[in-house]
């Protein structure tokens, strides 16, 4: 199993580790990275606490479990996204839900259905912060995923100061589908910590990257995982905020971004991650003089469209 260039800098121990415990056998290069070589065979159910909250690890760990002889329960230090259980609900497959612990019975069959998918929040993000930049500005983005676990990002931005409301409500195969209404007010700037952290960590580098805009500025901790994205998200976010004129602390954790600063164009770096090079498109809007961003068309990988709106 091979990946593209970002995806073969990440690490896979944190997922090959479970699977191992599983009963698989996985072979991995360099560090454990990709490409990984797998190796089928019988799968026993676990009882796993991954010690960073990862969705993408909980989705893995009970994708296998549905493989597996006996339930397979996961257990997180802090609840992440659900989207894997709920697909898998609507698949007709029980799942155990409570907090942030979830539980699968191996060996359930699954039955096909008509899905429809939303439009996917962290996407939607970086157009309510691009409108957040601007006093007058005025969006609606109809078909957007609502679901509790992510909607928590409109709860930060309308406390940091963008004029939000939702109509439209729907359930479809368990997840909420709302329109979003936002319209530009006073960018205030807050705090990301603990739990905001996790449910935000793929929205934190736009809020980041229009930080240094807003009147009170930025302050995102606990966010190691951010480290070990498509990139460094937190050295990616700091580099180019200093090459645009911008005051950053790197912190081992996180970042601190003062507010009420002026950035200038500059050449930038993507990092070959989308969404770094989506975060700054939308941080280039604000600043005074051109802005160029090398390999920004790594924004194909999650939003093929984007740099064409």
């Amino acid at each position: 199993m091979f990946g593209d260039e970002s995806l073969s800098r990440r690490p896979m121990a944190r997922i090959i580790t479970p699977l191992t415990q599983m009963g698989s056998r996985i072979e991995a290069t360099d560090g454990g990275r990709p490409p990984l070589k797998i190796h089928g065979g019988p799968l026993k159910a676990i009882h796993y606490k991954p010690e960073v909250a990862s969705a993408q690890v909980k989705t893995c760990v009970l994708f296998a479990g549905l493989f597996a002889e006996g339930e397979t329960i996961v257990e997180e230090p802090i609840r992440t996204r659900d989207h894997g259980e709920l697909a898998l609900r609507a698949f007709g497959v029980d799942v155990g839900l409570s907090g942030s612990v979830s539980r699968i019975r191996g060996g359930q069959k699954l039955s096909a259905i008509e899905a429809h998918v939303p439009g996917d929040l962290s996407s939607a993000a970086f157009f309510l912060c691009a409108a957040a930049l601007f006093r007058e500005s005025h969006v609606t983005l109809p078909g957007i995923l609502m679901n509790p676990t992510r909607a928590r990002l409109l709860d930060i931005l309308i406390i940091m100061g963008l004029k939000i409301s939702v109509a439209h409500l729907e359930e479809h195969n368990g997840e909420l589908i709302g329109a979003i209404e936002a319209m530009g007010g006073t960018w205030k700037g807050g705090t990301i910590t603990g739990a905001d952290t996790a449910a935000l960590i793929d929205e934190i580098p736009v809020l980041a990257a229009t930080a240094p805009y807003s009147e009170n500025g930025l302050e995102v901790r606990d966010g190691k995982e951010l480290r070990v994205k498509e990139s460094d998200r937190i050295m990616a976010v700091a580099t180019n905020l200093r090459k645009m004129g911008a005051e950053v602390e790197e912190r081992p954790d996180g970042l601190r971004i003062p507010g009420g600063q002026r950035l200038h164009g500059a050449e930038l770096d993507s990092f070959h991650d989308h969404r770094i090079a989506m975060a700054f498109a939308v941080a280039a809007l604000r600043a005074e003089g051109e802005t160029i961003i090398h390999g920004a068309e790594a924004a194909g990988v999650s939003y093929p469209a984007f740099l064409r709106i």
